[in-house]
């Protein structure tokens, strides 16, 4: 069937467009091409990205842009406020205890990661601590209750995808852009503190974000990977090993503050393991041995403690 050929003199109703509907279609043309880059402006670009160096040194962008914080519950003490809440981090929901003191200003922060099958409610001593010191804390629940598998997490690497201890870090550094943002904190004034497998995530958290001004590391250690490594001839594997160890990232802090405390008692992570890692860092550091306590925070490093951040965050 032939289509009839508009008349002359007249318009087809295909071809009939006012001024107003033609403004009208430019004006969406416009949004359609302008809503892809506004997009892209507002979501911080690979701030999740990931990489090793050939020396074995993770990376992830110090700009990670705004996290997407939820209060899920929120209490009162004496002198404090609790809120429980989560954020995103990758493939991971975090949940945290932040503690705030009251105050009328703005207060320091601390991250604090607890050690391998603590949750992050055995971060809540430190932190009413903290609180007394007039410092604000926020203890997450680290993914796999701080436990690390790293035979998995190489097979993981030498395949191309994202260790999950790499991630740990990751969650880490999200914990301390969460204190950056909030307007109750202090954002210039931020430390982290980890206990045993938490202070090796600590350590490399504080080496890869210049803007943390000093880290504490209680019972914990490197792994003293460069004795271990020597005569592998496996690139892939040397540079995923020292990956995770927190010694690869010592020459990093400085000049920030780097402080180890270790109890003599300790049966999990020997002295002279800890004392061996700090004698690689550099200055400035400081270490403590105590005759308090095993594994973990015990009384004899409350007052070294005090001290030490106040130094951070003078």
């Amino acid at each position: 069937m032939k289509k009839e050929k508009p008349q002359k003199g007249k318009t087809s109703k295909r071809a009939e467009k006012t001024p107003a509907s033609r403004s009208k279609i430019i004006l969406v043309i416009i949004a359609l091409v302008s809503l892809p880059v506004l997009v892209y402006l507002l979501i911080p670009q690979g701030s999740d990205q990931w990489s090793v160096s050939s020396d074995g040194i993770l990376s992830y962008p110090e700009n990670r842009g705004r996290v997407d914080v939820r209060v899920l519950k929120t209490e009162s003490g004496s002198g404090y406020a609790l809120e429980t809440i989560s954020f995103p981090a990758k493939d991971y929901i975090v949940e945290g205890l932040l503690r705030i003191p009251s105050s009328q200003k703005k207060v320091p922060g601390v991250v604090i990661l607890p050690g391998a099958t603590v949750p992050k409610e055995g971060t809540q001593g430190l932190a009413r601590i903290f609180s007394e010191m007039g410092y604000a804390s926020l203890g997450i629940e680290q993914r796999n209750r701080g436990g690390v598998d790293p035979e998995y997490d190489y097979k993981l690497f030498r395949d191309g995808k994202e260790p999950v201890e790499h991630r740990m870090v990751f969650d880490a550094l999200r914990a301390v852009d969460v204190l950056k943002q909030d307007p109750r904190i202090d954002s210039g004034r931020i430390a982290i503190l980890g206990e045993s497998n938490g202070g090796r995530f600590a350590i490399i958290a504080a080496a890869l974000d210049p803007d943390i001004r000093g880290v504490i590391g209680i019972s914990t250690s490197g792994y003293d990977t460069e004795s271990s490594i020597a005569g592998i001839r496996d690139e892939t594997a040397v540079r995923f090993f020292r990956s995770i160890d927190p010694e690869t990232y010592l020459g990093l802090i400085p000049p920030r503050r780097i402080v180890m405390m270790h109890s003599i008692n300790d049966t999990i992570i020997p002295l002279d393991l800890a004392e061996k890692t700090f004698r690689k860092a550099k200055d400035p550091k400081k270490f403590y041995s105590v005759t308090t306590g095993t594994h973990g925070f015990s009384e004899g490093m409350k007052a070294p403690l005090e001290d030490e951040l106040r130094l951070m965050f003078q």
